[in-house]
């Protein structure tokens, strides 16, 4: 081989090399998050939490709290006599809080077993319940569409009026500043706490164009997930509405809740929607399902 096609040949070479070693640098897009699905069979499940090392979830169609183990291993469950909705908290003394939403009660359960009544909402449909970490409870919903306070004390007091639909709603770590969702406002919306538990400046968190944000919960850089039943998705937002993360699956997204040992486990529950007005057919087709993947950012805050 005569010396010039010798040079030639080992530039092309050294260009192939680069290349390679150019290519081997682009990043990789990004994978898709595996779905496991822990349990099948859910009538309408709803309103998830995280306590005591297990999830707990609202079976509005069966009239239950389901408990399930780490991994979906175990299941238990405890009949809850309310009408849909009902959604759950806890006092920071263990005790179980229930919001009997077309009763217009906060029930309470006691050590016991037995229910008794811990306070009395007013008229209308109420909804989503979380208790800060000062042992406020916010409950949404009721015929002004706000959010009402209960304080330790027991007393009740109306702290925001005409949210267009509240559903999920969160308080940040530092127990100063609630998220609420406003599924027929497309929108989060955040307000101030102030220590007496009351709420001020009102504004828009994210706004989220064609999302309706259900059930929500925090994340430890800032972030929320919120659930859509129509776009059938779970989706990650910061502050001021940009999109970080898109879960797409098979049927409506009803709530998240990120739990498991390090809370880097988003769970969502999710069923088939065909309309408020066929609900009762939707529970008895018991497409409900409890979906797990994994994060790398952990869960904070209320609940």
């Amino acid at each position: 081989m005569r010396r010039r096609e010798v040079v030639l040949s080992g530039l092309a070479a050294l260009g192939a090399c680069a290349t390679i070693r150019e290519g081997s640098l682009r990043p990789s897009p990004p994978k898709e998050p595996l779905v496991r699905t822990l349990r099948t069979g859910l009538a309408m499940g709803e309103s998830p939490r995280w306590h005591d090392g297990r999830l707990w979830i609202c079976d509005w169609g069966a009239q239950e709290i389901l408990t399930i183990g780490p991994g979906g291993r175990s299941v238990s469950s405890t009949p809850a006599p309310f009408g849909l909705p009902f959604c759950i908290d806890w006092l920071h003394d263990g005790r179980l809080l229930i919001v009997a939403g077309r009763e217009g009660r906060l029930v309470r359960r006691e050590l016991d077993g037995s229910f008794v009544t811990h306070a009395t909402l007013g008229d209308g449909a109420w909804n989503e319940i979380v208790v800060d970490g000062r042992g406020n409870i916010y409950i949404n919903g009721g015929s002004a569409n706000g959010i009402t306070l209960v304080k330790p004390d027991h007393s009740v007091h109306r702290v925001a009026d005409g949210l267009a639909f509240p559903n999920g709603m969160a308080v940040s770590a530092d127990n100063r500043t609630l998220i609420v969702a406003e599924s027929l406002g497309n929108r989060l919306t955040a307000f101030d706490i102030a220590t007496d538990g009351s709420l001020s400046k009102r504004r828009v968190w994210a706004a989220l164009g064609d999302g309706v944000p259900d059930g929500i919960c925090l994340d430890a850089e800032g972030a929320a997930w919120y659930a859509d039943v129509p776009n059938k998705r779970c989706v990650r937002v910061r502050e001021g509405g940009h999109v970080l993360q898109s879960i797409a699956v098979d049927r409506g997204c009803f709530a998240c809740m990120l739990g498991g040992p390090r809370r880097k486990t988003l769970f969502v529950i999710a069923a088939e929607w065909r309309g408020m007005e066929r609900i009762a057919e939707v529970a008895a087709a018991r497409t409900g399902q409890v979906l797990a993947i994994d994060v790398s950012v952990p869960g904070v805050g209320w609940p």
